[in-house]
């Protein structure tokens, strides 16, 4: 009988703890890393020869958006072939659960590929919500949060009606019910229908729910361009005043005024961590964000959410009033940014669209941009993604290389060929190594490797993942250090990265020789109060 499952001989091994890299075998039973050292004179089922390639802890994605990908697409292909073992979902105020009368409308839109599949939404509460993703057989490991927007939608709808003291206490009950079930936190999305609506105090009450069960606070905050710094300080009061454990999302500044904030930023976070508040951050190797088609307009345009906006958008007055409101304030109150910085990465009805700007948009039919905006939501209703060019490649490279910035892609699984997505959503964590590692020597690989690993599995109090280590659970990527690169671009992006060799899932090939065995060893992964 074998010693080992698995044993990865001659590999070189960077641990995920940013210590330098050290050649050793690894030897694995089951889903565990139980010997690492010599073990050329062992036997086991199976044997990877790793000579040449670098072994780490498989890449922990903290920020992602998978939460209906991973039901339509559960072998994740476009991220297992990353690298990347376990994805955090539920996101910038968003998760697919609870659902309740106050909001089912809005969750059909939201989830209507879902809808679409399954021929209806097969969960209302959040515990039936984690009973199917425990159910559903996927190649990678999932992580939960809990939406404060959905939450709020389930209590109040998608207006901006603030909370009575019970309609708080109907929050904080489900925040506490989705933590019970095995959730590792709340998340915000500040920016975005209904969470803009919500006041500090509500959302320190909301963060104070979560605080006994360890829960982190992850947030989309209000700003992030020329009122970043202020969306910071709110963040932090909202993390000292309810002792919670703060992730900052996708930290950036965005619009030429706010450029170099980030440096700023940077400095208050390091200033309060260093203090020994629980204060950090993700980032993702791009100067482009991407988001909703909608979330360019005016808050008083969305409220209520997709449909109400949609029928706001058919009054030609209320376009009237978003255009001068966009003259006065700029796109996205953000001065500097053109029509031609704004492109469609995904349409549901134009796909002829598909990688254009606003501004050729609206040339190509005709009209003001601010009506082929108004047609293209109402068309997809709602269904229709952006690509915004509006960040420095200095603060990218900056919030990079922060100590306290984990890596994340603010992406999620999708349909090969779907659309032309964010690059990022293919290229994330290769990129990392090959354009800030190998390319411009802004990080060492042991630096990049914990930021992808055990720094955010810290983050999530996962204590049995994100390092090589006995008794470690064996999700581990083997890649060739000299050969990783992203291939993704913003006009071909559906191309996966070159030199990923192995990806290893609970134990499990999932990535074998480059391609994807089509294993589905995930698993979802649950908090416990204690853990």
């Amino acid at each position: 009988m074998s010693a080992f499952d698995l044993i990865i001989k001659n590999g070189i091994i960077v641990d995920g703890s940013g210590a330098p890299p050290f050649k050793a075998d690894i030897g694995i039973v089951n889903d565990t890393i139980v010997k690492i050292g010599n073990l050329s004179v062992k036997e086991a089922e199976r044997v990877i020869d790793a000579s040449n390639l670098i072994v780490a802890p498989g890449f922990i994605d903290i920020h992602n958006h998978s939460d209906e990908g991973i039901f339509l697409v559960p072998t994740a292909d476009n991220y297992v072939m990353q690298g990347v073992t376990t994805l955090v979902i539920g996101n910038c105020g968003f998760s697919p659960a609870p659902i309740t009368d106050e909001n089912i409308d809005v969750m059909r839109v939201g989830l209507k590929k879902l809808l679409e599949k399954f021929g209806t939404i097969p969960w209302r509460s959040f515990p039936e919500y984690m009973k199917a993703l425990g159910e559903l057989e996927k190649s990678v490991n999932i992580v939960t949060l809990i939406g404060h927007g959905t939450v709020r939608s389930a209590v109040l709808g998608a207006g901006s009606a603030q909370p009575s003291e019970r309609d708080l206490k109907e929050m904080i009950y489900l925040a506490r019910k989705a933590m019970e079930a095995g959730a590792f936190g709340l998340s915000t999305g500040l920016i975005y229908v209904p969470g803009l609506f919500a006041k500090t105090q509500e959302l320190i009450e909301m963060a104070k729910a979560i605080a006994p069960f360890h829960g982190i606070y992850a947030t989309h905050m209000r700003n992030e361009g020329v009122g970043l710094l202020d969306s910071i300080m709110e963040t932090i009061t909202i993390g000292i005043s309810s002792g919670v454990s703060v992730e900052i999302s996708h930290l950036k500044s965005t619009g030429i005024p706010a450029w170099g904030y980030i440096k700023t930023a940077l400095s208050v976070v390091e200033n309060y961590a260093e203090r020994g508040y629980d204060i950090s951050a993700d980032a993702y190797p791009y100067a482009a964000s991407s988001t909703g088609l909608d979330a360019l307009l005016p808050p008083w345009v969305r409220e209520g959410g997709i449909l109400k906006l949609i029928e706001r958008l058919r009054d030609s007055s209320i376009l009237d009033e978003i255009s001068k409101e966009f003259e006065r304030r700029g796109i996205m109150e953000e001065r500097y940014l053109e029509w031609n910085q704004i492109v469609i990465a995904y349409s549901e009805v134009h796909k002829e669209l598909e990688g254009r700007s606003i501004e050729e948009i609206a040339q190509l039919w005709g009209i003001d941009p601010v009506k082929a905006i108004a047609r293209i939501i109402t068309e997809d209703e709602g269904a229709t993604a952006i690509i915004i060019h509006s960040m420095s490649e200095d603060d990218v490279r900056r919030a990079l290389a922060h100590p306290l910035v984990a890596i994340g892609s603010d992406g999620s699984v999708r349909r090969f060929g779907e659309g032309k997505p964010h690059p990022r959503n293919y290229g994330t964590f290769p990129r990392v190594i090959s354009e800030y590692v190998r390319k411009h020597k802004l990080l060492s690989l042991p630096e990049a490797i914990r930021k992808m690993t055990s720094l955010p599995a810290r983050k999530l109090r996962l204590w049995d993942r994100g390092l090589i280590r006995p008794g470690f659970k064996a999700d581990i990527t083997i890649f060739n250090y000299h050969s990783i690169k992203d291939t993704a671009t913003y006009e071909s992006p559906h191309n996966y990265p070159r030199g990923i060799e192995y990806v290893i899932v609970n134990g499990i090939i999932v990535v074998e020789e480059g391609r994807h065995t089509k294993a589905k060893a995930g698993r979802l992964l649950k908090s416990t109060r204690y853990r």
